[in-house]
């Protein structure tokens, strides 16, 4: 017998805390609508993961180990060619899905018809699991504020230049249409910018986003994330510089010059870089804390 596809699959590529993990798949678990199926790929050696999804006995959630390692753009491609659902989530391994979180989306759906992306209302929360904030977050909503329009459909240059400025989106929160991902992949030579790389692809492609202020997901921020370790070291900003020159030309083939522009200046990450100098070097790393420098002052940029 042929069992068809949910509506909708979560996918969770998974390496880390499998505390975290174990509570990320209780979340799903406690959605308080069907229609979904969970597959979670495993990219590291921790032991007695499988036992636990295998004790679990639920035939809506299915668990792979990768044979090898294959980083993080490589498991969310794979976690990608495991979908067959209408609709795809990358939920992060160590983030929270709340009981409502298909019903927001769905609502998102229907008032945008055809979007390719839908940004629910999400709350941050840090390694203890309690409310947080940072520098990075109140700039998100305010970025996010100067578009927000009731359940208005977001796309082209407006929100090209808007997501350059700073991107304000959580990407493991988001709702992907799996036909607009269809033949598109995560960038391999990309270690943490690879989601907004995804997201502009799309948007020069006409897709559009449905953005949802219910907060339904909890996205985890925590100093033990890839993205904080790139950034301490700088090595985050040594790619951000390369993927920002490259996107302004990208821009510019396209004829949006204002997002061009926004792109070369890349100011808001210019500044968190520099946000970044004081914990540099309280973590005795004094050549990562000179490559913040230079890249927040736009040296080496051409």
């Amino acid at each position: 017998m042929v069992t068809a596809a949910p509506r909708f699959d979560i996918l969770v590529p998974h390496y880390g805390d499998t505390v975290l993990l174990q509570a990320a798949v209780r979340s799903v678990l406690a959605l308080d609508t069907g229609g979904w199926r969970l597959t979670v790929v495993d990219d590291g050696a921790e032991p007695g993961v499988g036992e636990w999804f295998a004790g679990l006995g639920d035939a809506r959630v299915r668990y792979f180990r990768n044979p090898r390692n294959l980083g993080v753009s490589g498991n969310f491609n794979r976690c990608l060619q495991l979908a067959d659902a209408e609709y795809v989530v990358l939920m992060g391994c160590d983030d929270l899905m709340h009981p409502g979180y298909l019903r927001v989306v769905e609502q998102a759906l229907r008032a945008v018809p055809g979007a390719a992306m839908v940004q629910p209302g999400v709350r941050v929360i840090g390694s203890d699991g309690r409310p947080a904030a940072s520098l990075a977050d109140a700039v998100k909503r305010r970025i996010h504020a100067a578009l927000r329009s009731g359940h208005r459909p977001l796309g082209g240059e407006e929100l090209a230049v808007s997501l350059l400025r700073g991107n304000w989106l959580y990407f493991p929160s988001i709702c992907w249409r799996s036909d607009a991902l269809s033949g598109r992949a995560f960038r391999a030579d990309l270690a943490v910018i690879q989601d907004l790389a995804l997201v502009l692809e799309l948007v020069a492609a006409g897709e559009r986003l449905a953005v949802a202020d219910e907060v339904c997901f909890s996205y985890r921020r925590h100093a033990l994330s890839e993205s904080s370790a790139q950034a301490l070291s700088g090595a985050r900003f040594v790619e951000a510089r390369r993927f920002f020159l490259e996107t302004a030309g990208h821009m510019d083939r396209l004829g949006w010059h204002r997002a061009a522009l926004t792109a070369r200046r890349h100011l808001w990450s210019r500044l968190h870089a520099l946000s970044m100098v004081p914990g540099a070097l309280r973590r005795g790393r004094p050549d990562g804390a000179a490559g913040l420098i230079r890249f927040a002052l736009g040296a080496e940029r051409r």
